[in-house]
C-alpha cells in the first residue's frame, strides 16, 4: 500500500475532524504550514498558504473563538457551524489528497473530511446542548475552551503525526456515533 497516500488520507482526516470542533482553527493551521513549507498542497490550493488567506484565517479563528464565549450566541454558531464545519472538511481533505483526478479528489473530500467534520460537529453540539440544558449555559466557556484546545492540538498535531491522530479521532468518531445511534433509540423506544 502507498505510505504517501495514506499520510495524506490521515492528515486530512486530521484536519478535516478538526473542523468539527471549530471550524476555521485547522484552516489557520494548514494555511500557516503552507505558507512556511510544512505542508504541502494541491497546485489548485496554492492560495491557502499565501500571506491573504494567512490573514484572513486569523482573523476568522479569533472572531469565531471569541464568538463561543458569549452566551446564547455559542448555541447559534453551532447551527451555522454544521455546514461550516463539512466545508472546512471537505476544503482541507481536498486540498491535501494525492490524486490527478480532480472529481476523485472532491468526492474523497466531501466524503472522508466532510464526513469526519460533520461528525464530530455534531458531538459538539449535543455536548454544547447538553451543557445549556444541565448547567443552563454556565458550563458552555469550558466546553468551548475544551473544543478549542482540541481543534488547536489535533490540527498540529496532524502535521506531525497524522496517522497516530487519525487513528485517535475515528476511534473519537466512532464513540460519537454510537452514542448518537444511542439517543435516537432512546427516543423512538421510551
Amino acid at each position: 500500500m502507498d505510505t504517501q497516500l495514506i499520510t495524506a488520507v490521515a492528515l486530512g482526516i486530521g484536519l478535516s475532524a478538526s473542523a468539527g470542533f471549530r471550524v476555521f482553527v485547522p484552516l489557520l493551521v494548514a494555511s500557516a504550514a503552507a505558507h512556511f513549507g510544512i505542508l504541502p498542497l494541491n497546485e489548485s490550493f496554492a492560495w491557502m498558504g499565501s500571506p491573504a488567506a494567512l490573514v484572513c484565517f486569523g482573523i476568522a479563528t479569533t472572531v469565531e473563538i471569541l464568538a463561543y464565549y458569549i452566551p446564547l450566541v455559542d448555541n447559534l454558531l453551532d447551527t451555522i457551524a454544521v455546514p461550516l464545519s463539512v466545508i472546512a472538511g471537505t476544503l482541507l481533505m481536498t486540498s491535501v489528497f494525492p490524486s490527478d483526478n480532480e472529481w476523485m479528489k472532491w468526492v474523497a473530500g466531501f466524503v472522508v473530511g466532510g464526513g469526519a467534520a460533520a461528525t464530530i460537529q455534531s458531538g459538539s453540539v449535543i455536548t454544547r446542548l447538553m451543557s445549556s440544558k444541565l448547567t443552563a449555559g454556565t458550563a458552555n466557556p469550558i466546553v468551548s475552551t475544551g473544543e478549542g484546545i482540541a481543534a488547536t492540538g489535533f490540527s498540529i498535531l496532524s502535521l506531525f503525526s497524522p496517522v497516530i491522530v487519525a487513528i485517535v479521532l475515528c476511534l473519537f468518531i466512532l464513540v460519537v456515533l454510537r452514542f448518537t445511534y444511542r439517543k435516537l433509540l432512546r427516543k423512538k423506544h421510551p
